[in-house]
């Protein structure tokens, strides 16, 4: 699969492309200053390289002499170690009713530790369906209860708050549990 050559051209003006009076060359093997682009061209060609411009806004251009294919090689693998080194923030749900008994309610409670030991976020709701609006108090003594149970392995991200027919609360794993 080879490279669309108008697409590298459109990421960075090279060599010919470059159409303003002058440019400030940048780089390790060159006297750095303002030069008459058709200078820089001719220092590029008997280097056997390609002059880039790099930033296009600056007045004058900043320009570069280097090899146009290794450049933008070396930008990709940045972007690719970049991306690697990004973190996925993974929300995990747990719903309770409002009034979820004790054996549900531990078995919620072994699977938000064992999602915040993974390092995931857990967001326990209580969903109110018919009358049981009528309980917001104990939904929210739920969540409350549930937080307090995880304090060893979270922090509260967000206290108990009402969204339309749920309550919701939003807890993150420990630094120290994250790092395990």
């Amino acid at each position: 699969m080879k490279n669309n050559p108008r697409d590298s051209k459109e990421l960075h003006r090279i060599n010919e492309r470059i159409r303003v009076p002058e440019v400030r060359l940048v780089g390790d093997n060159i006297e750095q200053g303002i030069y008459p682009t058709r200078e820089a061209l001719r220092m590029a060609q008997e280097k056997e390289l390609d002059l880039v411009e790099i930033s296009p806004t600056a007045a004058p251009p900043v320009c570069k002499i280097l090899d146009y294919q290794k450049f933008l090689y070396q930008q990709k693998k940045r972007l690719k170690e970049q991306k690697a080194k990004s973190v996925k923030v993974i929300v995990k749900e747990i719903r309770f009713g409002p009034q979820t008994d004790d054996h549900d309610y531990n078995f919620k409670l072994k699977h938000a530790i064992n999602f915040l030991e993974d390092g995931a976020k857990v967001k326990a709701y209580v969903f109110f369906k018919g009358r049981s609006i009528l309980f917001k108090e104990q939904g929210e003594v739920l969540l409350l209860r549930f937080a307090n149970d995880l304090e060893d392995y979270a922090k509260v991200e967000q206290l108990p708050i009402m969204e339309g027919k749920r309550m919701s609360i939003m807890l993150a794993p420990k630094k120290a549990a994250a790092s395990k």
